[in-house]
């Protein structure tokens, strides 16, 4: 509840010498409205020792009159290596956060290219399945312990969902959870990122392959980039973000700046599966499939190798998203195998081998006299191309009549219905998403602002850093995040060592409201100071 009216007071600064701040208080009022005057002025004399995040218009006025006296202030840089999406989006939060600091994206390739390329074209912003934090960290194969913490309670998606609707850009679930723009169209969430980053100002370079990164004489980091005709450029920078994704260039950087890289492998990939006959059937569709992958020499079981979820056969083998979310979780060790292992696939995960049993005898009671190889048993709604597939594989004739097969048959193909192994050989591609596990060790960041442990004002966001999720949308959000939180830290940093320092004709209004937040709280006094340059007529 707030009282009638405000009460506003105008306070001088005491010397031209000292800073002035932006406040905000509450003071709680145990008296009725006494002493609201004393509480103002004890916040407008504290005012003089804080600093001030100003806008662009007023510090020009501002720094016009400290030039004249020699002590002009240059403004924090930031540069950004890496113009993804974890770039980008850390650009644009520091930016927006302190408008102040120049912030220029230098990009080799072309800016947001993945963006553009993934979900087949559509950009699978973020997932709309595991909003809460801790579920949330669980779809990340490196990186489900660290990140329990505060990574996603800084930024998730739905906070990501927020960010693009605020402007313009309008997201939709699909069935499985993934989440899409409204237009299907990965151009609509480049285009809103690219015009927000040339309204607020941020630079963007492309073709700026940075070759080495090292720390000058000033502290300021120094990077060199290679120029297409073999010249050699040097940028400074007060703040440096490598989000650079799963290239070699960045973990380089990283390496040189005193990082160690966990050995980068791929993740979120096909599996190849030894069966000419299987591989006939490419473009047959499973859904609600249960697997378990085994590898060799495995000595206990990973309950991460367990997955449920739509199974495509392909012509090389097996893919889908339970096959993607296989590949993530057992990407170092099919690695360490060779990508060698057996795929034991549930094809009735509701039911167990009794049921399905059960299941196929009565089946064979109400139509004797149906061919084996016609539809399949009502609760199994497989295509009749790889019901075929799963008689032969039992060697039974698609062409006996049910009548005629023996139960010992029945359950031999009830135990192939629950337990059906296929060999892998190898892995294929999964062109819609190009993830690796590995990069800089997580121990080596700290996540609550993505600043380097061992290098200060040197940040990371996204694939560089060794987290990768599985599909569905949780790359894309583990980029959103990470950029989200660093560009936040690094604005908050650089702010505290940029002061603004008022001449003596500034002023600080103060605005006093009144309210009492709930029953049973006490009242609370809101001071908000405004320091305002009075020769300009306007707020800083």
């Amino acid at each position: 509840m707030f009282l009638p009216g405000a009460i506003a007071t105008v306070y001088n600064c005491r010397a031209a010498s000292e800073p002035a701040a932006v406040l905000n208080h509450s003071y709680p009022i145990c008296n009725g409205l006494l002493s609201i005057h004393q509480r103002t002025a004890q916040t407008a004399r504290a005012c003089n020792k804080l600093h001030t995040r100003a806008s662009d218009s007023s510090v020009q006025g501002v720094e016009s009159e400290r030039a004249d006296a020699g002590q002009q202030q240059q403004h924090p840089v930031l540069v950004v290596v890496g113009g993804g999406a974890a770039g980008i989006f850390g650009a644009l939060q520091a930016k927006t956060v302190f408008p102040q600091m120049q912030v220029i994206v230098l990009e080799k390739g072309k800016l947001l290219s993945k963006v553009r390329i993934s979900g087949g074209g559509r950009c699978n912003v973020t997932t709309g399945l595991f909003v809460e934090p801790l579920a949330l960290a669980e779809q990340y194969p490196r990186g489900h312990k660290e990140l329990r913490g505060s990574f996603f309670r800084s930024h998730g998606p739905r906070d990501t969902v927020t960010w693009f609707s605020e402007r313009g850009v309008v997201l939709k679930t699909e069935e499985d959870g993934r989440m899409f723009p409204v237009t299907d169209s990965s151009t609509t969430i480049v285009d809103c990122l690219m015009n927000e980053a040339h309204r607020l100002g941020v630079v963007l370079q492309t073709r700026a392959s940075v070759s080495s990164i090292s720390i000058n004489e000033n502290g300021k980091f120094a990077l060199h980039l290679a120029a297409t005709n073999g010249a050699s450029n040097e940028v400074a920078a007060d703040y440096v973000l490598l989000a650079t994704g799963s290239s070699q260039q960045g973990y380089g950087l990283a390496v040189q700046l005193g990082h160690s890289i966990v050995e980068p492998q791929p993740s979120l990939f096909t599996f190849k599966v030894k069966d000419t006959v299987l591989t006939e059937l490419a473009g047959i569709s499973l859904s609600h499939i249960q697997a378990e992958l085994e590898l060799p020499g495995q000595k206990c079981r990973d309950p991460h190798l367990l997955q449920k979820g739509p199974l495509l056969i392909t012509h090389w083998g097996l893919s889908g998203p339970l096959i993607l979310r296989l590949s993530a979780w057992a990407a170092r060790y099919l690695h360490s195998s060779n990508y060698q292992g057996t795929l034991w696939v549930d094809f009735a995960p509701s039911m167990d081998v009794n049921e399905v049993f059960e299941t196929l005898v009565n089946h064979k009671i109400s139509f004797p006299t149906r061919q084996l190889g016609g539809p399949a048993p009502g609760k199994f709604l497989f295509v009749r191309r790889f019901w075929h597939y799963l008689l032969q594989r039992e060697n039974l004739d698609k062409m006996a009549l049910w009548a005629t097969v023996p139960k010992k048959s029945l359950w031999q193909l009830a135990t192939l219905l629950k337990r059906c192994a296929f060999l892998v050989s190898g892995k294929g591609e999964f062109k819609d998403e190009f993830v690796t596990a590995g990069g800089v060790p997580l121990a080596e960041v700290d996540l609550k602002t993505m600043e380097s442990k061992l290098c200060p004002h040197l940040f990371f966001a996204g694939e560089v850093l060794n987290i990768d999720g599985i599909t569905g949308g949780f790359n894309f959000q583990n980029a959103w995040t990470g950029g989200y939180i660093s560009g936040m830290a690094i604005a908050s940093l650089a702010s505290k060592t940029f002061e603004v320092k008022l001449p003596s004709s500034a002023q600080i209004f103060l605005f006093c409201s009144i309210s009492q937040p709930s029953s049973g709280m006490k009242w609370s006094l809101k001071i908000v100071c405004i320091p305002v340059y009075k020769p300009f007529g306007k707020s800083i």
